[in-house]
């Protein structure tokens, strides 16, 4: 499927597995916050709508906008953080790179990058829509 002219009929179709819809208050901000921090590609970026992937995985960003007859978008318009407890996690992601281009781009970093003890190096940090982006790649087995 060619993800740069998909109609959107074709392509809800052929959609799997879990998905996940981010309602952003504005989507060129968060597509170039991902494209910036995590070389993510962004396929029909809209004001309203985009497709994103990070790697063979995809997921979508929406308008609040375009949820208006959806019984979330009552839900998102009474609130101004949009994250609170969940952590999307990027595992092919260097953490260090990511805070580096965080730190240059104004995003706020939550936690620096850390070696952990579930062998992950990773960071935190947080979208102007208040996503927690958490960059990390697996620890060599003698950091572990």
């Amino acid at each position: 499927m060619n993800l740069d002219d998909v109609g959107a009929d074709e392509f809800g179709r052929s959609l799997r597995g879990i998905g996940l819809n981010l309602l952003v208050r504005n989507v060129p901000d968060q597509v170039r916050f991902l494209r910036d921090l995590f070389d993510m590609p962004a396929f029909q970026p809209t004001d309203d709508f985009a497709i994103i992937t990070y790697g063979d995985q995809l997921f979508q960003l929406h308008a609040d906008g375009t949820y208006a007859n959806n019984p979330l978008g009552a839900v998102v318009a009474a609130v101004d953080a949009r994250g609170p407890g969940v952590e999307i996690r990027l595992y092919d992601t260097d953490p260090d790179d990511a805070v580096a281009r965080a730190h240059q781009h104004g995003f706020e970093v939550l936690q620096e990058p850390a070696d952990k003890p579930h062998g992950l190096r990773e960071a935190y940090i947080i979208c102007a829509n208040g996503y927690v982006w958490v960059p990390s790649r697996p620890l060599e087995e003698a950091q572990a």
